[in-house]
């Protein structure tokens, strides 16, 4: 049994305890990280089971090393000392939600999340770099990392209530949480202090995160250290240039907001496919995560030269205010560096094997929704 199948089993066996020995009340608000909300639909997970084309990668389970104990300080033994000190302590602690079903389900959340969706990307990188043709872009890391977070949303949403809600919602935080630092530290270089590379989950939290770094894509290069610098003034100067160089604060919130619509619009996507079958799912995966090429055909300029470049663009949400405003042929044609569009006339013959591709995704998504429904 995979480590995967170990973690989901844990969360589905600790839900079903819980709810049989009355131990969960329902009066607890769900708390929305960033206005994200949780989509509540019931889906039919009655898909065929899709041949194995390409076998499931599989992630190293995390090796946690126990915390050495550290001083107690004068009020954490005040507190202690005194069991009036100590009841006012456990009331304010259960009015602020600790010790919740929901921030039980948010530590849980937090395993999942860190172990079987930010390092889907990492893990098979090659497939999706090259398969896919998806450039190593935060963008594309997001869409990558948004299907897997989709697909572990379908199996914690079969858990007894209220347990599904809570997991989904943790799952959910936890997820946009990990996308505002990612971003924060594309946009915003120094910002935040840069992650460590270990493998060790736990030592994520010594750099003030608790999620893992991810080498898909490129951060910029953090400044160097003072001692590095010829004069102090250079290291001024450096320090002056590195903030003149950080994205303004309502650029991340407008980008956060985008993200959220496609978070959103893919999940809904997917679960229309669940319903009606591979051939909806294909044009899911088609559109939001291999970027709609060829929608309006394939150019077949002779020449080579690049001239049938195409995008698709998404005419709801994000910076649409009016559609009858877009010229949308020119829009199309404009490059938004994101580096999904249309391929080059030079490389019409990728297309081919979009069919294969297609049935090698939707395999793939349809496999992980029956492995993880047998998980109980």
């Amino acid at each position: 049994m995979s480590s995967q199948q170990l973690l989901v089993r844990q969360v589905v066996r600790s839900a079903h305890l819980t709810r049989a020995h009355g131990k969960i009340r329902a009066d607890f608000p769900v708390k929305v990280h960033r206005n994200v909300r949780v989509i509540s639909s019931s889906v039919t997970r009655s898909a065929a089971a899709a041949p194995k084309l390409k076998p499931t990668p599989t992630s190293t389970p995390p090796s946690f090393e126990p915390a050495s104990q550290r001083e107690q300080s004068w009020l954490t033994t005040k507190v202690k000392s005194s069991p009036v000190l100590f009841s006012i302590f456990l009331s304010v602690a259960r009015v602020l939600g600790y010790g919740s079903p929901q921030q039980f389900a948010n530590r849980r959340a937090l395993v999942l999340y860190n172990t079987l969706c930010a390092t889907r990307a990492d893990e098979a990188s090659v497939f999706w770099r090259e398969e896919c043709a998806l450039p190593p872009t935060f963008q594309s890391w997001f869409t990558i990392t948004n299907l897997h977070v989709w697909l572990l949303t379908v199996r914690l949403r079969a858990l007894p209530a209220p347990h599904g809600t809570q997991h989904v919602q943790g799952l959910i935080d936890h997820f946009f949480q990990d996308v505002e630092e990612r971003l924060r530290a594309v946009l915003q270089p120094g910002v935040l202090p840069p992650r460590s590379s270990s493998p060790n989950l736990s030592s994520t939290a010594e750099d003030g995160s608790h999620y893992p770094h991810s080498s898909f894509y490129t951060t910029p290069t953090p400044l160097a250290a003072k001692s590095t610098f010829p004069s102090t003034k250079a290291y001024q100067e450096a320090i002056k240039l590195q903030k003149r160089s950080r994205a303004p604060e309502k650029l991340i919130i407008r980008q956060m907001k985008i993200l959220k619509e496609q978070w959103a619009g893919m999940g809904m996507s997917l679960d229309l496919g669940l319903v009606r079958g591979d051939a909806e799912m294909a044009a899911a995966v088609w559109r939001n995560l291999l970027g709609a090429r060829g929608a309006n055909g394939i150019g077949l300029d002779q020449e080579g030269n690049g001239s049938g470049y195409r995008r698709a663009v998404n005419l709801v949400g994000g910076l649409v205010e009016d559609v009858r405003k877009v010229d949308v042929d020119k829009e199309e044609l404009k490059d938004d560096n994101s580096g999904v569009h249309d391929f080059a006339p030079s490389e019409n013959d990728r297309y081919i094997g979009y069919p294969e591709l297609m049935v090698t995704l939707v395999s793939y998504i349809c496999r992980e929704i029956l492995r993880l429904e047998r998980v109980d």
